[in-house]
């Protein structure tokens, strides 16, 4: 496989799957930020703790996240473009 062809797929994903947390297209951000929310709680009552869990990061922190992941993604697509030509 040629490395055109890998940084091209990998900068696809990477555009789309961290645009679309950047964007928080369907609420993404937020769900992320309830999944991490839930995980923390359940750890915490793994360990016997019964208190509220401590918020680590918020939606804004996933979507500065997802922004990084999407213009590196961008930067892989033009890296592969450039290697094909």
């Amino acid at each position: 496989m040629s490395t055109a062809a890998v940084l091209l797929t990998m900068g696809l994903t990477c555009a789309l799957s961290g645009g679309w947390v950047a964007l928080n297209v369907r609420g993404s951000a937020a769900s992320l930020e309830r999944w991490a929310d839930s995980n923390a709680e359940l750890r915490m009552h793994a360990r016997g703790e019964l208190g509220p869990a401590q918020r680590r990061l918020s939606a804004r922190l996933y979507r500065l996240a997802g922004t990084v992941i999407a213009l590196c993604g961008c930067v892989f697509v033009l890296g592969g473009l450039l290697e094909a030509a």
